[in-house]
């Protein structure tokens, strides 16, 4: 497996979609957050609290996840689009261990890079709001908590692909999973519509970055978990047509 982890990085890094597509993502979360900081700051009559200036520093986090996403998609689907596919796999004939190998090396770049762009976009936000106090606990959980999710969003794209194999489907599937449908199902009526809300996809995911408040049915790390299951599932209905269909 360390061949193909060193193999994966390679191909990973040597892309030039992937370092604009990190750099992307970096940008997104530290100039949204700083901008959003800014007029808080601005059109607010005294000091903005630092709980507040925690979830506005990372406000990116909405555009920077769809960036994460077409990353994890371009990871697989570059290769079917140029058929470098082909020569993958007949270097490494057991899919599955292929496939292993993308998702252990993309989530490892990925978490290092999101949880330090997270970190840069609140230092920013702080920098620019300057509260009188900071809650120091719940923003390196809102930093850990917004890598993980990006983490997570770049793994459902990365399965998406699998799945899709075509890039341009893959984003719009990831899209409508991602942004579209989640703020549909708030338009669900009855206690069912609130239940299917919740644990959609992103609307579950975000919990980790921004703790639920009142009568909520998932906490923190439970809507997490339930994202994480939205990923598992189309990471494994992509590696099933992945053992099945031709390259």
């Amino acid at each position: 497996m360390i061949d193909i982890f060193r193999s994966e990085w390679t191909k990973i890094r040597s892309v030039r979609s992937t370092v604009w597509t990190l750099a992307v993502t970096a940008l997104l979360m530290i100039g949204i957050g700083g901008l959003i900081s800014a007029a808080a700051s601005g059109s607010a009559d005294g000091p903005v609290p630092g709980d507040q200036v925690v979830v506005l520093g990372l406000a990116g986090i909405m555009f920077a996840s769809l960036s994460m996403a077409t990353l994890g998609v371009l990871v697989i689907s570059s290769e079917y689009r140029t058929g470098g596919i082909r020569t993958s796999l007949m270097a490494v004939p057991k899919r599955l261990r292929l496939l292993t190998g993308k998702i252990v090396v993309f989530t490892a770049m990925s978490l290092v890079v999101t949880v330090l762009a997270s970190a840069a976009a609140l230092i920013v936000s702080l920098a620019i709001a300057q509260p009188p106090s900071v809650p120091i606990g719940a923003a390196v959980e809102a930093v850990l908590g917004a890598g993980l999710y990006l983490t997570a969003c770049g793994l459902f794209g990365l399965g998406l692909g699998t799945l899709v194999r075509h890039t341009p489907g893959a984003l719009v599937s990831a899209i409508a999973l991602m942004l579209v449908l989640p703020q549909l199902t708030a338009q669900l009526p009855g206690q069912w519509g609130r239940i299917v809300n919740e644990f959609f996809t992103t609307n579950a995911g975000m919990l980790v970055v921004i703790p639920p408040r009142g009568e909520a049915m998932l906490g923190a790390w439970s809507g997490f978990g339930v994202y994480l299951v939205w990923v598992a599932a189309a990471m494994i209905a992509g590696a099933v047509l992945l053992q099945r269909r031709d390259a």
